[in-house]
């Protein structure tokens, strides 16, 4: 697996003044980094089929752990959600995080809980964190021009993993997708009370695939 072209579009991506990148030199940025790689590494070893891709990510998920669809919460898990060990699965954990969990990372980690295996490869399509301006501890949606900069990271990253079924999580990411001829399952973004439809489409996911 070559995650070359996917780390050299990562680290080129522009960050405007209201989004942060999250995988940068500072300390922060290389735990993050750290994370993010040791993610990739175990989701080779499983060979996810599938890639949620989902919109950015939450100041309360990915922009404390560098993983999407992760909170401190899911770093700490016993046994690991991803290998099963019972030390978990050796995520470094940020000293003094500024949040805990997130209810996304929550609700995705119990959907897919009931999914047989492999787990599918978490992705947002704009990996850097959209704020409100001059307020990082804040999310806002993605502009339309920072969707188009992010998607051909997310293309790179399912090329390298050969992944066969793309879900869009939210609207934003399938229409991206669906501007660039990518055919993808889409499904109901988790938060602002989605959760329910989420779950339940998620729960189909492996008949949605083949339909």
């Amino acid at each position: 697996m070559d995650l070359g072209r996917f780390w050299k579009l990562l680290h080129a991506l522009p960050a405007p003044d209201d989004a942060q990148f999250l995988y940068g030199p500072e300390a922060d940025g290389r735990l993050r980094e750290r994370n993010l790689r040791h993610y990739l590494q175990l989701m080779g070893h499983i060979g996810p089929r599938t890639v949620l891709l989902g919109e950015a990510p939450g100041y309360r998920g990915a922009t404390v752990s560098g993983i999407p669809f992760m909170s401190v919460a899911q770093l700490r898990a016993r046994p690991g959600l991803i290998t099963g060990s019972p030390d978990g699965d050796g995520f470094e954990i940020p000293d003094d995080p500024p949040a805990l969990s997130e209810a996304s990372s929550t609700i995705v980690w119990r959907a897919v809980a009931a999914l047989p295996p492999p787990l599918p490869l978490f992705w947002p399509v704009y990996p850097n964190h959209p704020h409100e301006a001059g307020k990082p501890q804040s999310n806002r949606t993605p502009r339309g021009s920072e969707v188009a900069a992010g998607l051909p990271i997310a293309l790179a990253l399912v090329e390298a993993f050969d992944i066969e079924t793309v879900v869009a999580v939210g609207r934003k990411a399938q229409d991206a997708l669906a501007r660039n001829g990518v055919k993808a399952i889409a499904v109901r973004h988790p938060a602002q009370g989605g959760a329910r439809i989420f779950t339940s489409q998620i729960a189909r996911l492996s008949d949605l695939a083949a339909e």
